[in-house]
């Protein structure tokens, strides 16, 4: 029960406290002290005393006052803020029935005095306007009739009478409840600036009166006929008219579209097609790209007529565009040479060339592909030479596509290996013809009969054994059989009749590319056919550019190159990949397009294989996290080095560990490359290129990895050692020694004690232990005690008898095996 004194209730009733106590006498109860206490049965005594003395019900008020205060922080320049206080107040009066009837008839009356007031005015306009015409009517006798249908016009609208029931609503007030507040206030707003609604506007017809025309159209008048009535709607016509029907469109639809494309193309919001492929049942964003099957069914749904379009268009037209017309002359046969590793290749060439190749070869391999024309006694003969490492396979397959004919060397004392059958894989895939070099013949050990065996069963059958394949026996070293070998290679080249057009534009296929720091990107070039001159524009791949200079095998410059000479090419934007098509166009905007529309493409097609990868490998991938990656970010002088070492370190690791070249390119290790490094934490690793001051200066900063090599053994064996390391170690478990137990004893100390017999090894004491019954384990701990007659013993070999007490283990019988082993750690390799 809630007890207050007659102070406190003073205070919360906000009366003084001698009025309250003589209010308290009245009603009966007997307070006479401020401090007094007042329970609830009083409160309720004195208000019932309260209501009671005032008599009849008390007049509501009127009119109710509603104040508002808020409060707010404004930020002005800087950290300074501004309190910002904002009071309302809001008056609310409650009228009397007589007052808005009053109200009510003045509103009316108001309406009344304004609608006639915009009668006047209309009349008052449709006067003058036939006053105008009037005047002109002594001018043009023909537009009396106008002027007549107008003066009724006039009169009519002067003569209109007050709306019947207009009238009725001012002479007599409507039965309906009284308007609220919100109604009322409307009702002042709107009539404070009166004007007149449309539907007033309507009943008040416009006066048809002539505009003032130009001569012909008052000659159209004049005669009396259509043509000066059809001019006069021409000229009043709205500029813009909406289509009658639904607009048909040609949509071009090549073979893929973004759904954004497609609603560009049908003049429509994309959300309509992504609304219709919902309803479909094939929900699609806005950037998804649709086929071309459901890109025309979509088109032809929404009515529009569909062109499908072939996405080699600008392909096709390049294509037509070049013209490959003159006199076909013979020209010189193509001849790659594969073989083996430290079969002769190069040194072969060089004997050929009469100049060291091989010299500036690192460790004797060849490390890209070189290209070099011969002048012989026989005519001319260009050779490219192929690495035979495992790693240039790539290399070697385009090598073998863009060449005539295949020279096979073979060392005579070391027979067929594994990439001499890869090199004779890859002329059959081409369908080139092959001669045969069996090389070092002039070594004590050499067998020539094992490796005429040896290609026989590849399929490569001798001409002396009914074949098709010439074998020459040669010595790189010596120079024995060199000439019959170009006379084998000439003779091959007649029999293909190798034919090309000098005339026509240069065309031909990239052996190799290169960044070069002073002449930028270097791409070599083989010539198939027609003549590359100086200045021309050239499209290479996804790469465009002006030849500004060419230079021959040996660095001289030349001005233009016929068919089957190589030559190094500068002017292109990039390096451009071993094995692209070089086409000489005829303007620059025209490779600019192609070249543009090739990177688009390529673009999209990484995209989408990296999108498939990741769809299908999902539920493969969902273990990843797990697996350890070794990062790499790799530089190299030319393009082909790039994607061999990019495929040999690729192939690397197994489902543990892996190797990820986050980053390669050709040239030099730049400041950009040692960022993208230490941003992945990666390696970085550069082929016969070095790092410029910037980027050594991050090295050093950040204490990043950087490895230098010139021969890609080297890389591929680090890349090993570091997976390996990766790897960790295995832990495996060596059986040291069995003991069978013989019988049990029980110790006051130790508790059951085994007395067993070693029959396996040896019982080390601080070593774990298994029990074993019927060969399966059933405890796995460590020794308490090991004892030998009544000795403490570290160990007991094969052969002898001891005590054995297990620790925490009493259940020991006779016939347990009792196995003591160790845990060894074992390094893993790939």
């Amino acid at each position: 029960m809630t007890q207050v004194t007659v102070k406190e209730l003073a205070q919360v009733v906000d009366t003084p406290v001698e009025r309250l106590l003589q209010q308290m006498r009245e009603a009966g109860l007997s307070h006479s002290s401020a401090d007094q206490v007042v329970t609830d049965n009083e409160k309720q005594a004195l208000l019932a005393y309260l209501k009671g003395s005032h008599g009849e019900k008390v007049e509501e008020p009127r009119k109710i006052t509603l104040q508002r205060k808020t409060t707010t922080t404004l930020r002005v320049a800087g950290s300074k803020t501004v309190s910002v206080e904002v009071r309302k107040k809001k008056t609310y009066v409650k009228r009397s029935p007589e007052e808005l009837e009053a109200d009510r008839l003045r509103e009316l009356a108001e309406q009344q005095a304004a609608e006639e007031a915009a009668r006047q005015k209309a009349v008052e306009e449709a006067k003058k306007q036939a006053a105008e015409v009037a005047s002109r009517q002594a001018q043009v006798p023909a537009a009396a009739p106008v002027a007549a249908t107008v003066a009724p016009v006039v009169d009519a609208v002067a003569a209109a009478p007050l709306d019947d029931r207009k009238k009725e609503e001012v002479r007599r007030v409507p039965d309906r409840p009284a308007p609220t507040r919100d109604e009322d206030e409307r009702r002042d707003r709107k009539h404070t600036a009166h004007r007149p609604s449309v539907k007033e506007k309507e009943k008040v017809p416009a006066p048809r009166v002539a505009p003032r025309s130009t001569d012909e159209e008052t000659d159209g008048f004049r005669r009396g006929g259509r043509g000066g009535k059809s001019k006069l709607k021409k000229r009043n016509q709205h500029g813009f008219q909406s289509p009658t029907g639904p607009i048909v469109r040609d949509i071009n639809i090549g073979e893929t579209i973004t759904v954004a494309e497609l609603a560009s193309q049908m003049a429509i919001k994309g959300a309509e097609i992504v609304k219709f492929m919902f309803k479909m049942g094939t929900p699609v964003t806005i950037n998804q790209v649709l086929d071309q099957e459901t890109a025309q069914l979509v088109a032809e749904e929404f009515g529009h007529k569909v062109k499908l379009v072939s996405e080699n268009a600008l392909e096709e037209q390049l294509a037509e565009s070049l013209k490959f017309e003159g006199e076909a002359l013979s020209r010189a046969p193509v001849v790659t040479v594969m073989g083996h590793v430290d079969h002769g290749k190069t040194s072969l060439l060089d004997y050929i060339r009469r100049a060291k190749v091989a010299a500036g070869e690192a460790g004797g391999i060849t490390q890209h592909i070189g290209a070099y024309h011969v002048e012989t006694d026989r005519g001319m003969v260009t050779f490219l030479d192929t690495p035979g490492h495992a790693a240039f396979t790539q290399m070697r397959a385009r090598g073998a596509k863009a060449t005539d004919i295949v020279i096979l060397v073979v060392a005579a004392d070391d027979g067929v290996m594994p990439q001499t059958q890869e090199a004779v894989q890859h002329a059959k895939a081409a369908g080139v013809p092959i001669v045969v070099a069996v090389n070092k013949i002039d070594k004590p050990d050499a067998n020539p009969d094992n490796i005429k065996n040896g290609l026989a069963a590849l399929d490569v059958i001798p001409e002396e054994w009914g074949g098709d394949a010439p074998f020459v026996h040669v010595s790189a070293k010596m120079g024995t059989g060199v000439d019959e070998l170009l006379e084998a290679v000439l003779l091959q080249a007649e029999v293909l009749e190798l034919k090309a057009t000098p005339s026509a534009p240069g065309r031909g296929v990239v052996v190799e590319s290169r960044l070069d720091k002073g002449r930028g990107p270097v791409a070599t070039v083989l010539v198939q056919d027609g003549t590359l001159r100086q200045g021309d524009m050239v499209l290479v791949g996804v790469n465009y550019g002006r030849v500004r200079a060419m230079l021959d095998e040996n660095g001289k410059p030349i001005k233009e190159a016929g068919p089957s000479i190589p030559v190094e090419i500068l002017g292109l934007d990039g390096t451009p990949e071993a094995g692209d098509d070089m086409t000489v166009v005829a303007d620059e905007k025209k490779a600019r397009e192609v070249a543009l529309f090739r990177q688009g493409k390529f673009r999209e097609v990484k995209l989408a294989r990296a999108h498939a990868g990741k769809l299908e490998n999902i539920f493969e991938n969902m273990g990843q996290e797990e697996k350890k990656t070794l990062n790499i970010v790799l530089k190299s002088d030319v393009r082909g080095s790039l994607e061999a070492l990019q495929g040999s370190l690729s192939g690397l690791g197994n489902d543990e560990v892996q190797v990820r070249v986050v980053g390669g390119g050709v040239g030099g290790i730049t400041e950009s490359d040692a960022n993208l490094a230490l941003a992945s934490n990666a390696v970085l690793f550069g082929f016969n290129v070095r790092a410029d001051a910037g980027a050594r200066k991050i090295v050093e900063a950040e204490g990043l990895d950087m490895r230098y090599y010139n021969v890609i053994y080297d890389i591929i064996e680090d890349v090993k050692k570091a997976l390996t390391g990766m790897l960790g170690s295995d832990v495996r478990e060596n059986i040291l020694g069995i003991a069978e137990v013989r019988d049990v004893f029980r110790s006051p100390k130790f508790g059951a004690v085994a007395g067993c017999m070693v029959v396996e090894g040896v019982v080390h004491r601080n070593r774990p232990i298994r029990v074993l019954r019927d060969d399966v384990v059933i405890f796995e701990g460590e020794l308490e005690s090991l004892r030998r007659f009544k000795d403490d013993m570290s160990e007991v070999r094969n052969g002898m008898e001891c005590g054995i007490a297990v620790k925490s283990y009493n259940d020991v019988k006779v016939g347990d095996k009792i196995e003591v082993f160790e845990k060894v750690q074992v390094a893993r390799s790939l």
